[in-house]
């Protein structure tokens, strides 16, 4: 059986730029799931993908709002399928803050759900 691990990103207060999260994978894995939120009505979007192609994953789309998560799942990844993520891969997530002139996000919280192997 694969492993299971996540990785979480909380970012306090009123976001005035956009975020570029940026990791190397440890090992070969698969990315099962998302889940990202902010805690007000904000117009923020995310987008996952590798440092060749940012948004190689999931194309921007909208985090969810007011404390209650958008999740993101097999149907959700480009080409309807899990990601599969190479040992050494650059693995980038890039919020816009306000999805291009909305409002702001505040208190994010992004969460990665991945299966080693």
């Amino acid at each position: 059986m694969d492993r299971i691990f996540q990785q979480t990103y909380h970012v306090p207060g009123t976001l005035a730029a956009n975020l570029d999260i940026r990791f190397t994978a440890p090992m070969d894995c698969t990315l099962l799931h998302v889940s990202a939120v902010a805690s007000n009505d904000s117009d923020a979007t995310l987008a996952i993908g590798t440092s060749d192609d940012t948004d190689e994953f999931l194309a921007a789309a909208a985090i969810g709002d007011s404390q209650v998560p958008v999740e993101k799942t097999r149907t959700d990844f480009e080409g309807d399928q899990y990601p599969r993520i190479q040992d050494g891969d650059v693995v980038v997530l890039t919020l816009d803050f306000d999805g291009a002139g909305g409002t702001a996000a505040q208190n994010v919280t992004i969460v990665l759900t991945f299966a080693e192997g």
